[in-house]
């Protein structure tokens, strides 16, 4: 074969012009198809946005429902405070009132307690202005009986015994001012709770008795009946005070004032009396003087 022969080529024959332009103009076209595309996604992506705002609607949506949801709590709890308030103003005003009525009560009775104690106190003054009186009346005219009594005892049979009460005549300084004191009292009013000029009650008028002596004995029976020492029934002396019941328990006292008899305020039915002890034989007997 000759040098110069021609050989085939293993390449691609060119391509023509018009097969480039062709290439050319698609990928150009495509080229601006994207460019348009890109340049119009902003415009298209205007609704995103107004979609991206939404949750900031709604979360301010929320903060005012929890706002209103609060201020509604609030006023449930104001509310409930405001009740136990009212309740508490209420009990404190119920309080106030009963207080101030209790105080009423009481500053009316210690009215009434001091007006009792003043009455008591000029009534027992009273009282022993006339006590006086009459202690002296009956000193004046126990005197000459006494004498008369002490003649006849002396002639008359052997004294008695040592166990038979002693008589009233015997009676001398605080004994025979108490004996004297209970008996003028005869005849008056028995009122519970008593305590004269008028009108007693048992003992009441043991306690006045011996008020005269400057002597003050607890007020009622129970303690009358141990305030002194206890003495037998057959060694009486005037003044001594008897008692019916139990010694610290007695429900009854009265007065011995000789003579086998005594002087007490027995009930409403006989008022104050003079009785003898056969009458209403006593339990026991105290000697205070």
């Amino acid at each position: 074969m000759s040098h110069t022969a021609h050989i085939p080529s293993h390449r691609k024959p060119r391509q023509r012009a018009s097969k480039s332009a062709l290439r050319a103009g698609v990928a150009g076209g495509v080229l601006s198809t994207i460019a348009v595309a890109g340049a119009a996604g902003p415009a298209q992506a205007e609704p995103v946005t107004q979609t991206i705002e939404m949750p900031t609607i709604t979360s301010g949506l929320s903060t005012a429902v929890a706002a209103s949801a609060q201020a509604t709590q609030q006023v449930a709890i104001d509310l409930e405070t405001q009740a136990h308030e009212d309740a508490a103003a209420e009990n404190a005003a119920k309080k106030a009132k009963k207080a101030k009525a209790e105080a009423v009560r009481k500053a009316e009775a210690e009215k009434k307690a001091e007006a009792a104690a003043e009455a008591r106190a000029e009534a027992e003054a009273k009282e022993r202005a006339e006590r006086a009186s009459r202690t002296a009346e009956r000193t004046t005219l126990s005197a000459p009986s006494s004498s008369s009594s002490g003649n006849s005892a002396s002639s008359s049979a052997p004294s008695a015994s040592s166990s038979a009460p002693s008589s009233s005549s015997n009676a001398t300084g605080s004994a025979a001012a108490i004996v004297a004191f209970a008996k003028a009292q005869v005849g008056d009013a028995y009122v519970s709770g008593g305590t004269g000029p008028n009108a007693w009650d048992c003992s009441g008028l043991v306690q006045a008795a011996y008020r005269t002596v400057g002597i003050d004995l607890p007020r009622v029976s129970q303690s009358q009946s141990t305030a002194g020492t206890q003495v037998s029934l057959d060694n009486l002396q005037p003044g001594d005070i008897l008692y019916w019941g139990g010694a610290g328990s007695a429900y009854h006292v009265a007065i011995y004032v000789g003579d086998g008899q005594f002087v007490g305020a027995q009930n409403s039915s006989t008022g104050t009396v003079q009785r003898s002890m056969d009458y209403d034989r006593p339990s026991g007997a105290v000697r205070v003087l």
